[in-house]
């Protein structure tokens, strides 16, 4: 039915105005209508585990936590000597070397759980959940164990909704109409990313700024939100483009690209269609995948991040005698050399036919260029960009049916009840 769209804004917003009336559509008003009673909570809970706890292990799995981990690594919150209360993140697989290198850590140390779980029963986290419980008993016992366990769950039915109402843990809803992967904007997200000491309000604030500024139905014309759903849409029917790789130059980016994967492949991949997500971080992969992006099939676009140059950074130095070839570099800073190579890479790469997409974010008084701001921004921006396109596709964004198959055939395989 929507097989031949090119930027028709009267159906953007007709787009719109579905994905905010849809059950599954409440994150719609999450940047301006936020639970104030709630993000106080937030942020008094939070305050109890900064002084009561090293660390806060987080445990969840796909929209549970991607979103989090990504806004906490992109801030660089880990390394940060002035975080009170470091993340830690459990659950997310069924690596028996994963969860003891969490056990290891926290050795010695004073943490809390944050278990993150609509139902209680998912595998991954459950398993996480159960092994982290009884060494928080063993470490305070279980009056104490309890005090130190934070429950973000479903506000009415469940294994974990009955668990903390039996237990008396501290919980934080998931919104029935907010689902996994658009989630970040909730407790989901909110509530650790407070315990490390993230501007929350300031994430909120750049939801929003994204949300008066690319999605006012009187002005869409003006919208590089709308203009890159369509356009990613276009050149996927149109085009033959299948993939498309998320491209940028920050290391720290890469839980965002895990988060940003999540978001458009179960949204879009559906009815054996949708656009397949990828991501690279350049300028790593241009020694490892990037004879492929200029010279492999012409089946993939690239939508590039771009932002603020970072405010004091390294330069490269005189030496005498270099041998290196680098003199003509002395004393330029690296953000320009970053500048220069991402600017090469648009050339080549548009030389070479590959379509490319830049979504240009600043805050020029971010220290490194990525702020709660600019993350706040890009969450909506590609949240709300993933449901128009998910639309256009004829599919739901909202779903993942296809995610349960592979979990009825473990379940037969390792003996549950009822499979």
């Amino acid at each position: 039915m929507r097989n031949t769209i090119d930027l028709d804004y009267g159906l953007a917003a007709e787009l719109i105005e579905e994905i905010k009336d849809d059950p599954m559509g409440d994150w719609f008003d999450l940047p301006d209508g936020a639970n104030q009673d709630e993000l106080a909570k937030i942020k008094e809970v939070a305050r109890k585990v900064q002084e009561n706890s090293d660390y806060l292990v987080c445990i969840g799995i796909g929209g549970s936590y991607l979103g989090a981990r990504a806004v906490y690594e992109a801030l660089d919150k880990s390394t940060d000597d002035k975080t009170k209360c470091k993340l830690l993140f459990a659950g997310n697989s069924l690596s028996s070397k994963e969860l003891k290198k969490i056990l290891k850590t926290l050795e010695g140390k004073d943490f809390s759980l944050n278990v993150i779980s609509k139902s209680g029963t998912t595998t991954e986290p459950a398993i996480a959940f159960r092994i982290l419980k009884n060494a928080l008993i063993k470490k305070y016992g279980e009056k104490e164990a309890k005090n130190r366990i934070i429950a973000t769950t479903d506000p009415e039915s469940g294994a974990l909704h009955d668990e903390s109402l039996e237990n008396g843990y501290e919980t934080f809803e998931v919104p029935l109409g907010v689902g996994g992967r658009y989630s970040v904007l909730t407790a989901v997200g909110l509530f650790p990313l407070a315990c490390a000491g993230v501007d929350i309000d300031k994430l909120l604030e750049g939801a929003r700024h994204c949300k008066e500024t690319q999605l006012s139905l009187d002005n869409l014309e003006d919208s590089m939100l709308v203009e890159y759903a369509f356009s990613r849409f276009y050149l996927y029917d149109e085009c033959g483009c299948d993939v498309e790789v998320l491209a940028h130059f920050e290391p720290s980016l890469v839980y965002f690209n895990e988060w940003w994967k999540q978001l458009f492949g179960e949204s879009e991949g559906k009815d054996k269609q949708g656009i397949f997500p990828a991501s690279v971080v350049y300028s790593t992969d241009l020694h490892s995948l990037g004879q492929y992006m200029q010279d492999g099939r012409r089946n993939i676009f690239e939508t590039f991040l771009r932002f603020s140059p970072e405010k004091s950074p390294l330069t490269v130095p005189a030496e005498k005698n270099s041998k290196d070839g680098l003199d003509y570099l002395e004393g330029k800073p690296l953000t320009e050399i970053s500048e220069k190579a991402l600017e090469a890479t648009l050339k080549a790469h548009d030389t070479g036919g590959i379509s490319t997409f830049v979504i240009e974010v600043r805050d020029t008084e971010a220290e490194f260029g990525i702020s709660e701001l600019v993350l706040g921004f890009l969450i909506f921006f590609f949240e709300t960009a993933c449901a128009i396109s998910a639309r256009l596709h004829g599919v739901d964004p909202f779903d993942q049916p296809g995610v349960e198959k592979y979990k009825k055939e473990m379940f037969k395989l390792l003996g549950k009840p009822g499979f």
